[in-house]
């Protein structure tokens, strides 16, 4: 079942159904198959202007085909970005996140969470 907000019938739908059958031929659960899948068309909706809400990084990151392409298989740190990283601690309220580097950040919002 597609995301709500997404009609049935719609390309939205579509590409909902086409993500989440992929990720189930490659060996992912359904629930995770249905997540990521789902996570793929609000973003690609809210980057479309097809969402009432949008992040700012929904708008202005790259697009998740080209992101998960550029990203993967390759050495160095993965994860989310630094932007990511930094709206994560903005919306945590972390004070000083402006002057953090990319690992200040990612230990700031890590230990926010586990405490």
């Amino acid at each position: 079942m597609p995301p709500r907000g997404v009609k049935k019938g719609t390309k939205r739908a579509r590409q909902y159904e086409h993500i989440k059958d992929s990720l189930k031929e490659r060996g992912n659960s359904e629930d995770k198959a249905e997540e990521i899948a789902a996570r793929t068309v609000n973003k690609e909706r809210a980057r479309h202007g097809e969402a009432r809400e949008a992040s700012r990084l929904s708008k202005e990151d790259i697009s998740s085909g080209r992101r998960g392409g550029l990203r993967s298989h390759r050495r160095g740190p993965r994860g989310r970005t630094k932007d990511q990283l930094y709206e994560e601690a903005r919306s945590m309220g972390i004070k000083g996140r402006s002057t953090m580097s990319k690992a200040e950040l990612e230990r700031a919002v890590t230990g926010r969470k586990s405490s």
